[in-house]
């Protein structure tokens, strides 16, 4: 995941607003006490999915991929008083802590927590949704998107994470290519040719693709 020197890391961390003290304990007691928690999505990227939502302003959030709900927290800073945020994760064993998490937050009139398969729970959406974060398996990446896209209105606003999955996607590495690697290059490749959208991928952290709806 390090793409800049270390302290220019650094630097850039110094000048990015903090985050909050809930927000604080939700990174260290991942840390401490989650499997993988480098997946979490820290104070940088938080400030980046916050500062997003607050100027799109959405009304409708839509989240593919809880894990322990800090990236929800951060999303949730920039809904309109009566907005909504839908996000759902298939590991069942983090609900307890995720929820009480929301509860702690004040969130829980507006954000709608689901367990299970997104490949299942997406058809079941309605929409339309204003902002969408896919932070989920790769290899399904190309499917989210394909399922969510319809529900977004033009000036939606997709942000996937991980697509440049620790460099991995340059395909120059000495071993063979990995599913989620290989998946992950093809949805890059497919939302570059996607004429429906404009994008940028941002070299930030582990790479966020930014996608517009035309």
């Amino acid at each position: 995941m390090e793409f800049i020197d270390e302290k220019i890391q650094i630097y850039s961390e110094l000048h990015t607003s903090v985050e909050s003290e809930l927000l604080k304990k939700i990174n260290r007691d991942t840390y401490a006490d989650v499997l993988a928690p480098r997946m979490l999505s820290g104070q940088m990227q938080g400030r980046i999915l916050s500062m997003y939502s607050k100027m799109i302003n959405p009304r409708t959030i839509l989240e593919i991929g809880t894990y322990t709900g800090y990236s929800a927290i951060c999303l949730a800073e920039g809904l309109v008083p009566d907005g909504r945020l839908i996000t759902m994760d298939i590991n069942e064993e983090l609900e307890e802590r995720v929820t009480a998490y929301f509860e702690a937050a004040g969130l829980t009139g507006q954000i709608d927590y689901r367990i299970g398969n997104a490949l299942e729970l997406l058809p079941e959406l309605q929409g339309p949704f204003d902002l969408v974060f896919i932070d989920a398996d790769k290899e399904n990446y190309q499917h989210y998107y394909n399922l969510v896209l319809d529900k977004m209105p033009s000036g939606g606003i997709i942000i996937a994470d991980n697509v440049l999955w620790s460099g991995k996607v340059l395909g120059d590495g000495p071993k063979k290519m990995d599913k989620d690697t290989q998946a992950l290059i093809e949805f890059n490749d497919f939302v570059q040719n996607d004429d429906r959208v404009e994008n940028v991928l941002i070299p930030v952290r582990d790479g966020l693709m930014v996608i517009r709806k035309k």
